[in-house]
Order: C-alpha cells, then sequence, then structure tokens
C-alpha cells in the first residue's frame, strides 16, 4: 500500500507536457499530390494536444479543403478534456471562437489557420480561437 500511495505522488507531480516546434519531424519537401496542397495535424477526441500533435498522420488534406481546424474541449479551469483536428473547407471556419457548457462545465474553443501543418497549438480562450489566413479571403 506504501508503494502505490508513493506511485500515485509521483504521478501526480508530473505535469502534462504539450507539442511544440521543436517535436516536428520536418521531412525535405515532396511533391504534391496537386497543386497548392497542403497538411494539418488531425486526430478525433485525443486525450490533449500533445497525445493529438504526436500521433497525427502526415498525410495530404484532400482536394476541397483548405484550411486546418481545431476544437478544444476543455475544464473551466483550462484542463484538456478533448482535442480534435482535421483539415476543412472554408465554411467550416466561419465562426471560431469559444461557447460555454455551463450545465456540464465546459468551455469549447475553436480555430482554423491556413498553411500547411499550422494548427500545432490549440485555441483556449477568445484571443487564439480566431480564424488566421495568409491573404484577405
Amino acid at each position: 500500500a506504501l508503494l502505490l500511495g508513493l506511485l500515485a505522488d509521483c504521478l501526480r507531480a508530473v505535469q502534462p507536457r504539450d507539442f511544440t516546434e521543436q517535436d516536428i519531424v520536418r521531412m525535405h519537401p515532396s511533391t504534391t499530390p496537386y497543386p497548392h496542397g497542403f497538411k494539418c495535424f488531425t486526430c478525433e477526441r485525443a486525450a490533449d494536444n500533445y497525445e493529438c500533435n504526436r500521433w497525427a498522420p502526415d498525410v495530404y488534406c484532400p482536394r476541397g479543403t483548405r484550411y486546418c481546424y481545431s476544437q478544444h474541449t476543455m475544464k473551466i479551469t483550462g484542463e484538456s478534456v478533448s482535442v480534435t483536428k482535421r483539415c476543412v473547407p472554408l465554411e467550416d471556419c466561419l465562426s471560431p471562437g469559444c461557447t460555454y457548457v455551463k450545465h456540464e462545465g465546459y468551455k469549447i474553443c475553436t480555430s482554423c489557420c491556413e498553411g500547411s501543418i499550422c494548427n500545432l497549438p490549440l485555441p483556449r480562450n477568445t484571443t487564439d480561437a480566431v480564424f488566421t489566413t495568409l491573404a484577405p479571403i
């Protein structure tokens, strides 16, 4: 029982790690499958940003998509509950921002960006839950 208690204390002391720019393995640029091809981090309901980005498949986005989308569900305390990232068309990016699901105690923030693997960080508040493009739409 003492050993289990010590292990539990150690696990609580470990802080979650986020995925950073230094974690990206850059490959030599290859030819894209179509003109202006791009990639996004993609995952469905990952536990946090690190788990999403760490295991995201390295594939080009399908034709008809143009932006990288991120949805971050978190507790009011800021702790991640779920992360979803994917390639999307313009219409999926027209309502970025944060909403509160008060009866469940969650905040859901969404953002979109333009550019290959631009969706590394997560939206956490109204300051970063935005739609950023490389040029005016």
